[in-house]
């Protein structure tokens, strides 16, 4: 039975935006929503709950650290023989990435594949069960009720056409891509940019995250066809703007992937907050309608703006998650027997009931001890002594039920330090790995810089001989060499005299001409009674 009343939570690094989320027949309703910052999370929470008194409503988290993965499978397929082969494709990925399947959480969900009519798509999502209970137990001593992926559960704003193919954009922390086709979530895309970059950059200038995140609030975007802004409302523009390009450009590229059929990009999250954003996708997403998430449902009253739901849409979906609204089948919740009995039979003693409710069933258990006890009375008693009868049963199993629990705890915790155990071994492998890694990479630098020599060394020791022949051949008749050296690698020297400079000038001109050297000089000359001497000097090509 779906709860009639939720308090979704949506936690990140640093806030917590929620939102009390109620439904009474069709009809739903925000009753108390906003945003609350931390340092130390569980003393938030307890603040948030006492502030929306919400001690005893259902409470609805998102997940943190959830991975996304598809598989393709025949439609023709029995419910238990598609639960098999999603396990096996899952723990096919998993041995192909080097993971313990054990580790993880799993749910999945069905949607039509849209490359073969006669096949199914599975959305398989996973967290790591460490993660899983990580954020479990921030709400521990509360009502948990659900635990969802926000991909999957910020859709529920949307009131979605039979056809619509759209595009869900959530710039939060990170960003997530929810692409919608036919009305069906098809496709989760994961971008690691998303409001934590932007307002850390910030945040290092002002020392304050609610600051910050104000700050961002309060900013606009320049656009095309905009005003020209103040300096006050642009200076942080260039830690925001190149987060909202890469996002922008990577939402580009998933709507390219589906040509034509995506025909409107929703945007939600902190970033929906900053003024024009919306615009600013529209300038580069020219083929596609861009508009800020409103919740369908919302009516705004009084001083409530809009913009003020906007900011906790994350929260009010999480929020309608809980209360059963949107895709089925995504709560990462382990439900326990607890959960599974309706409010309405749970009997909650107090003593200071009124004279009038003692005489519904929840006062059966009061009567005047002063006074002989009547058929009625008597009738009371017996049924009195059956319940105590069935909570004493109730009680019995749910102690063997806790004990259960408890061995299987145990055995999860023997899996996780088996795993940490495999992972510190592979932790080993990995680091000898990386040292023959090093040793063989000197190796082979070593054999290169060899080689390099031994083929420098040829090369010398064949251009000598070539040099020397080219040389003669173009040596003047009045012209002497005393001498060719080789002094450093490629590097010649030759000493020329003649009684003619313009025999020496023409030696020099030949060795350069021909290219038979490369960077050629030489000296002025000097001349002792009639012999010119000078020195030519370049290097082998």
């Amino acid at each position: 039975m779906a709860n009639s009343s939720c308090l979704g939570l949506y936690i990140e690094e640093h806030l917590i935006k929620y939102a009390k989320v109620s439904k009474d027949h069709e009809k739903i309703k925000v009753e108390s929503f906003g945003m609350k910052f931390y340092d130390k999370i569980g003393e938030a929470i307890d603040q948030v709950i006492q502030e929306t008194y919400s001690q005893k409503t259902p409470i609805s988290i998102n997940l943190s650290e959830e991975m996304y993965n598809y598989f393709d499978m025949f439609s023709l397929l029995t419910k238990s023989d598609l639960q098999k082969a999603i396990k096996m494709e899952f723990e096919s990925y998993c041995a192909d990435k080097g993971y313990n399947p054990n580790v993880f959480e799993s749910r999945y969900a069905v949607v039509e594949s849209q490359e073969e009519k006669e096949k199914i798509r599975i959305i398989h999502v996973a967290d790591n069960k460490i993660e899983l209970n990580k954020q479990i137990q921030q709400v521990e001593g509360y009502k948990l009720s659900s635990i969802a992926p926000i991909s999957m559960a910020i859709p529920n704003l949307i009131d979605i056409d039979n056809n619509e193919n759209a595009i869900v954009v959530n710039i939060e922390d990170t960003t997530t891509v929810t692409t919608i086709l036919d009305a069906k979530i098809y496709n989760i895309d994961k971008i690691e940019q998303g409001s934590r970059e932007f307002l850390t950059k910030i945040n290092l200038k002002e020392n304050s995250y609610s600051k910050s995140y104000e700050i961002c609030k309060n900013t606009t975007i320049y656009t095309s066809e905009g005003r020209e802004l103040q300096e006050e409302q642009s200076s942080y523009l260039e830690e925001i703007m190149p987060t909202l390009y890469t996002i922008v450009g990577k939402v580009k590229n998933i709507i390219n992937e589906y040509g034509e059929k995506i025909k409107k990009v929703y945007i939600t999250g902190t970033a929906a907050l900053i003024n024009n954003v919306d615009l600013y996708f529209q300038e580069y997403l020219s083929n596609v309608d861009c508009e800020i998430l409103k919740p369908y449902f919302i009516e705004t009253i009084g001083d409530i703006s809009i913009k003020d739901y906007i900011e906790v849409n994350s929260a009010i979906s999480l929020g309608l998650m809980g209360i059963g609204e949107g895709i089925t089948g995504m709560n990462f919740k382990n439900q326990t027997l607890s959960d599974k009995i309706p409010d309405w039979l749970k009997i909650e003693i107090n003593p200071e009931r009124t004279a009038k409710e003692k005489k519904n069933l929840g006062g059966i258990f009061t009567w005047d001890l002063g006074q002989k006890l009547d058929k009625t009375e008597t009738g009371l008693v017996r049924v009195s002594i059956g319940l105590l009868l069935l909570v004493i049963i109730y009680s019995t199993f749910s102690g063997l039920l806790a004990n259960q629990m408890k061995r299987k705890s145990q055995e999860a915790e023997e899996s996780i330090m088996a795993t940490n155990q495999q992972i510190a071994l592979a932790n080993n492998d990995n680091e000898k790995i990386l040292s023959k890694t090093n040793e063989y990479t000197t190796m082979i630098r070593n054999l290169q810089e060899a080689n390099d020599r031994i083929t420098d060394r040829n090369k010398t020791r064949n251009a000598i001989p070539n040099l020397l022949n080219q040389i003669m051949s173009i040596v003047p008749e009045n012209v002497q060499l005393t001498s060719i050296e080789n002094t450093s690698d490629t590097h010649i020297v030759i000493y020329a005299q003649s009684n003619k400079y313009e025999q020496l000038g023409y030696l020099k001109a030949k060795i350069k001409t021909d290219v038979i050297l490369t960077n050629v000089i030489s000296t002025a000359g000097q001349k002792d009674n009639s012999i010119v001497t000078v020195k030519i000097e370049g290097d082998l090509p």
